[in-house]
Formats: structure tokens, C-alpha cells, sequence
């Protein structure tokens, strides 16, 4: 229920104060395992990247640390987050990712780890995850950023397939993160135009 009216209530508001326009829905499948991957910009990106997405949660990691903030520590699980130490994800991390994806849900991750408004290189996650699952890898690129009454874009791209790096080890890894970003960045350079 919290879920539920908090990603209606921040639809709402990104429509109104940012003028989100929110393209390629379709993009995201149905009924299967997506980890959706955008860049990061703003605190906000987690509550945006799943905002327009009215029948199924984007569950995300958050570092450990907002856990013990109050009324965030409360919020931040009823909202589908889940802690992550910061320097490393845990195994139960990984595991918790694995089997949200195994139940066909949706992951939210921002490869480059930290907010980054130069659009920094990505960590392995992703792309570990998604090979080791077999979800689906949807890119996304959060463009214009958060300036009040000033457009801004989600766009949603076409999935990504990194089955060809699967049986390269930890180069693969690399390559298929790589592949990711690249995607991330052509969405963003070509809807910043926009």
C-alpha cells in the first residue's frame, strides 16, 4: 500500500515539477526477471526510475547506512529497497538480487554505483547478475536533469543482449558492463538533443 501511493505520489510530482516526459515503456517485458539499469544523477533516480511502472515494483539496493536514519529506516523496505554495504555488495546481497529476479521481479540498479553527472564507468553488478538470472537488461537514461518547471526525460531503451559474453570469465564481465554503459549513454546523448 505505502509502495503504492508513494511511486503515485512522485509520478505526479516529477509530471508536474520537472515535466517528465517518459519514453519506451514497452521496452520493459512482461511477467519476466528485468534489471533496469539508468544512470545517476540525483537522490531522486531510484523513486523516478520506477515511478511511470503501475503494475509491477522496482525493488533496489541502498547503502546500509539509510537503514538507520529514522523513519528512512522504516520507509526504505516498505518501498522495496534493500541494505547494501558500501565498498562491496555482501553475499546476502547478491542472494536477495537473485532470488527477486528468480520470482520475476524488476531490480533497479545504477551501475556506476554513485551519483556521477559525468557518466562514469560501471561496476560488474549488473551484468553479473543478469548473466548469472538470465533477466532481462533494460537500459535507461534519466536526462535534463532535476531542474524545476525545465523538461526532463526517462527513457527506457531497447533490452540488451549480453548472452555473447556469458562464457568469458571476468572479461566478460567487463565487456558486458561496457556494452550496458554504452547503451545507458547513447540513450542519454540522443534524448538530450530533445
Amino acid at each position: 500500500m505505502l509502495y503504492t501511493t508513494l511511486r503515485a505520489t512522485f509520478h505526479f510530482l516529477f509530471r508536474v515539477l520537472y515535466r517528465l516526459r517518459v519514453v519506451g515503456m514497452d521496452n520493459i517485458p512482461e511477467g519476466k526477471p528485468v534489471i533496469l539499469c539508468a544512470n545517476h544523477t540525483s537522490n531522486f533516480d531510484p523513486p523516478l526510475l520506477g515511478s511511470p511502472l503501475t503494475r509491477r515494483r522496482v525493488h533496489y539496493m541502498a547503502k546500509a547506512e539509510l537503514f538507520d536514519v529514522p523513519v528512512l529506516g522504516w520507509v526504505l523496505p516498505r518501498i522495496c529497497a534493500f541494505p547494501v554495504k558500501r565498498g562491496g555488495v555482501s553475499k546476502e546481497s547478491i542472494r536477495l538480487s537473485l532470488q527477486l529476479l528468480q520470482e520475476n521481479k524488476i531490480l533497479g540498479i545504477f551501475p556506476e554505483g554513485s551519483r556521477n553527472n559525468a557518466g562514469g564507468m560501471g561496476k560488474k553488478g549488473a551484468a553479473m547478475l543478469a548473466m548469472k538470472s538470465g533477466a532481462t537488461v533494460v537500459p535507461a537514461g534519466i536526462v535534463g536533469g532535476y531542474k524545476l518547471f525545465r523538461r526532463m526525460t526517462l527513457v527506457y531503451g531497447k533490452p540488451v543482449d549480453i548472452s555473447e559474453f556469458a562464457e568469458l570469465g571476468s572479461e566478460g564481465l567487463e565487456q558486458a558492463t561496457d556494452k550496458i554503459m554504452g547503451e545507458i549513454r547513447a540513450l542519454v546523448k540522443q534524448y538530450e538533443s530533445k
